[in-house]
Order: structure tokens, then sequence, then C-alpha cells
């Protein structure tokens, strides 16, 4: 098993886990954004959001709800940021659906998501809308 946050569900190599469950392992990120920025794995290894099952994708996200106040508490935050990296394109690293819960506070220097893209939309939200539409089938 090469993937690490497989390694870490199994226990092969060591985290500072926050939270475990039938679904879902929580540990703090070893190059955090802030303190307390807790990743979120499913227990089953998957590359992709749109490749995880109904079942994990609903045991993965019950997780996040469940950690979002306790982190935000603990590190006596006033907000947090969640994000998905959903492939290389994106930013993701490591190709093991993870969500990131990153405890924020005002004046702390990073952003909104609103301020990672450039807004170069290019088409009509009518054709995205229907082209998105079209891809549900």
């Amino acid at each position: 098993m090469s993937c690490i946050f497989c390694r870490i569900v199994a226990g092969e190599i060591p985290a500072e886990v926050v939270a475990r469950d039938a679904g879902a392992v929580a540990f703090l990120d070893v190059q955090p954004l802030a303190d307390g920025h807790v990743l979120v794995v499913p227990r089953t290894h998957v590359a992709r959001l749109e490749e995880m099952a109904t079942a994990d994708a609903e045991a993965l996200f019950r997780t996040v709800v469940r950690l979002v106040g306790p982190v935000r508490r603990a590190l006596g935050a006033e907000a947090t940021t969640v994000g998905v990296n959903d492939g290389a394109a994106s930013g993701q690293t490591v190709p093991h659906v993870h969500v990131h819960i990153v405890p924020r506070w005002s004046g702390d220097g990073a952003g909104t998501i609103h301020t990672i893209f450039p807004r170069r939309t290019r088409r009509p939200l009518a054709e995205v809308a229907a082209a998105i539409r079209t891809a549900l089938g």
C-alpha cells in the first residue's frame, strides 16, 4: 500500500489522529495552513469525489460536520474554511479524497475561495447550466 493516507488509516504510520469512526479518519495536517488544520479522509481509497460510493461520501461528510465545531472551539477560532481539492489541477497532492478543515481568525491573512480564482468566465450561465444538466443525463 503506497498511499500515505491509506497507511495512516491502517495505523501503519503515525499521525495525530483526532477522530476515527467506521467511515472516516481525521488527523492533523503535517503541513498545516493554521493551528488545528485537520484532514478528514474516507477509509476506502478513492482518488476523486465522483468515484466515491454514496455511503462512503455520506460517512465522510458526517465526520466533517461532526468535527467543524469542535475544531473551531478547541482553537478559539472565529470560523473555518472547509475545502476539497479534487484532482491535480486543483492542487490535490495526495490522490486520496480528503477534506480540509482549517480554523480561521479575522485578519489571519488568508482569503476566501473567491480570492483564488481570477474570474475568467467565458460562457453564458444558461449554456453552462445546460451542459451540466446534459452531463448528468
